[in-house]
């Protein structure tokens, strides 16, 4: 099985390699490994311990950050590596203040494996959430490093459940973790019942990550001065059947404002969006340059704003349900916003249990979209409910960073 894993390895990475003169990711994911050694050496510090984190991108980032910024305030002495997977994790969080190194994870082979492990030598090692890397798990096991998954979730469905000969195999990368931090019951159970019992039910740390988004928020003027006082809709990480879904109904309200925060912000995609507008919108690169209270729509060209802006809010779209799903609805919620989405919500706990609370709601088109809103609009009690429900779900779920670092340091003791 090792075998065909690393010959999958190979090819995916020959793959990107092919396609990198003819696509900026796979071109930015070639290039950021180059050199990968030197850059490492140049920041490793002998003298220090070392703390190492992989994430995916960047809603694993954010999975771990809260994690990440405990461990600075309760344990100065460590310091932070960070590696991301793809490329829209590490350009955005490449500067990132909290980290003494952020880089991409090398190609996973023996070969990588040892030789990043052997010049940063963490002390400890953290896996956000889906990252499964046989080699540097392997690596990590061999050299007794503590490695720790965090806000881990399971299905029933995933390889490493499975009855079939590689089931095996997968559920050995598992075992090599020290211990699991897993966000449900359900991921918990499954573990279980293939012989894991190192398993904390500490829930999902993005809780603990937006709740302080909130707490720490500070003000956009412009946005301020652009909403003055309107009903506002904020659609964030917006794809195209979002946009297709929003703009009929945009186009059709006065009296409102709507901030729109698409996915993909090239020039391309904003002048698309910009051209299914029946009012010229205005985009956030100029919003200094002019009057920006005679606009209906702002459109935010640049990456890093949204969970900044959802307190400017009445009602939140949240964008990627029309394809493998939806994008961080608590950065929302957490505002009190009622939140709506497209149908490909069901992987995701905290979709489910909102709608259950009544403060999500599913849509498949603009009519149904039209539908659920303006009840929520007719009805103040109703919207008012939705609201505390939103905003409530969030605090009552705070916690799991404190959980994680009193297990993990319970190691180091």
């Amino acid at each position: 099985m090792k075998l065909l894993y690393d010959i999958a390895v190979f090819f995916y990475h020959f793959f990107i390699r092919v396609m990198a003169p003819f696509h900026p990711k796979a071109r930015l994911f070639v290039r950021g490994r180059r050199g990968w050694q030197g850059k490492l050496k140049e920041k490793r510090d002998p003298d220090s311990s070392w703390i190492w984190f992989h994430c995916a991108s960047l809603g694993e980032f954010e999975q771990g950050r809260p994690v990440i910024e405990a461990i600075g305030r309760a344990r100065p002495g460590y310091k932070i590596a960070i590696t991301f997977f793809s490329p829209s994790g590490y350009e955005i969080r490449k500067n990132y203040s909290q980290a003494a190194f952020v880089g991409y994870l090398p190609e996973d082979t023996p070969r990588n494996a040892a030789m990043f492990l052997d010049t940063l030598q963490p002390a400890i090692a953290f896996f956000v959430k889906y990252e499964f890397w046989y080699h540097y798990i392997d690596g990590l096991k061999n050299r007794n490093i503590p490695l720790f998954l965090v806000s881990g979730i399971f299905r029933k469905e995933q390889l490493f459940f499975s009855r079939m000969p590689w089931g095996g195999w997968f559920r050995d990368l598992l075992k090599a973790f020290t211990r699991h931090f897993v966000q449900d019951e359900n991921s918990a159970a499954l573990l279980n019942s293939i012989g894991i019992d190192d398993v904390t039910i500490s829930g999902d740390t993005r809780f603990d990550r937006v709740a302080s988004i909130a707490e720490s928020s500070q003000p956009v003027p412009v946005v301020e001065k652009f909403c003055e006082g309107k009903p506002v809709l904020i659609a964030g990480s917006t794809w195209k059947p979002d946009e297709e879904l929003l703009v009929p109904f945009i186009n059709s309200r006065e009296g409102w404002k709507f901030i729109l925060v698409p996915h993909e912000v090239s020039l391309g995609n904003i002048n698309r969006l910009v051209h299914m507008l029946k009012n010229p919108p205005l985009l956030m690169s100029r919003a200094a340059e002019t009057d920006v209270t005679r606009y209906q729509v702002l459109i935010i060209d640049s990456v890093g704003l949204l969970s900044s802006l959802y307190k400017y809010g009445t009602y939140a779209y949240i964008g990627g349900g029309f394809g493998v799903g939806i994008h961080n609805i608590l950065e929302a919620a957490t505002f009190g916003l009622p939140v709506f989405f497209g149908p490909n919500y069901h992987k995701f706990r905290e979709a489910v249990q909102l709608i259950g609370l009544g403060a999500a709601f599913t849509v498949s088109d603009t009519e149904s979209f039209t539908e659920q809103l303006l009840k929520l609009l007719n009805n103040r009690e109703l919207y008012e409910q939705a609201s505390l429900s939103a905003s409530a779900y969030v605090k009552n779920n705070r916690g799991a960073t404190e959980t994680i670092l009193k297990t993990v340091f319970s190691f180091q003791a």
